[in-house]
Formats: C-alpha cells, structure tokens, sequence
C-alpha cells in the first residue's frame, strides 16, 4: 500500500510528521494523539521502510502497549524473537518490560492505534536501531 492510498483509506487523523520522535524512526512517521486522558492513544502512520528503534516500555505494575493495525503492512518483533508480519485488523499485545520494535514492510506504507495501558511507575527507554542489514533481511 503506498502511502497515498493509505491517506485516502485511514478513518482516523494521520497527523503531522512526526518530529518529536523522529530520532527514535529510521524513514519518516506521522503522529495524531488521539487521546490524552484516561488512556492514551496514538495514531502513528509509517512511510514504506519506516521503522522505529529497539525501545522497552518499562512499568512496576501495569503497563505495556497495544497495537491495533489500521492499514497497510508492517513487522512486530519482540527481543530473541521472529519478526511477526503484521496487516490491517491484526491486534499485537505487548507485554511491560519487553525489547520490541514495530515498523512498515519495504513496500507498504503501515499504520496503527497505539494503545498505552496505564502503569505505575511507567517509562519508554529508547535502545539501538534496527539495523539496515537485519531489516533488509525480512521478506
């Protein structure tokens, strides 16, 4: 899905590009938060290639991220795991305290609804990028 298509396809905001993390992305992203209360929510568009670093959302209690897929195509992978491919409707539950990164495929833009589940004692730690080399060995 190129990234045109997606804008016209998406029933939620795509927001601006997304330069506040943009040092945690490898290609180019966009950010709509969707929700600031209660939960928080985010909408998060990703060129084609687009991917973001190795990071851990870190909680004492609670915690963790959901991500639902809106469209496109894309890769979860969880530290020591299998990349998991990923496309519109699938649902990933990532656990607090798990290394993962979560992207575009080469040839697709991808987006989805990331979910924060409420944590006590909760933070993001941003880690390495995936590498060119890793990345280019998905299919």
């Amino acid at each position: 899905m190129k990234l045109q298509k997606l804008f016209e396809e998406t029933v939620f905001p795509i927001g601006a590009e997304n330069t506040a993390f943009a040092q945690y992305f490898d290609g180019k992203s966009y950010l709509d938060m969707l929700s600031l209360e209660q939960v928080v929510i985010g909408n998060v568009t990703f060129e084609p290639k687009c991917r973001n670093h190795w990071h851990i959302h870190h909680a004492e209690k609670g915690g963790g991220q959901i991500l639902l897929v809106t469209a496109g195509e894309g890769w979860y992978q969880e530290w020591g795991k299998a990349p998991r491919a990923l496309k519109k409707g699938d649902i990933v539950n990532i656990p607090p305290n798990v290394k993962h990164w979560h992207g575009a495929k080469k040839d697709s833009a991808f987006q989805h609804l990331a979910i924060e589940v409420p944590a006590e004692g909760g933070s993001t730690e941003w880690c390495e990028a995936v590498s060119d080399d890793e990345y280019n060995l998905l299919p």
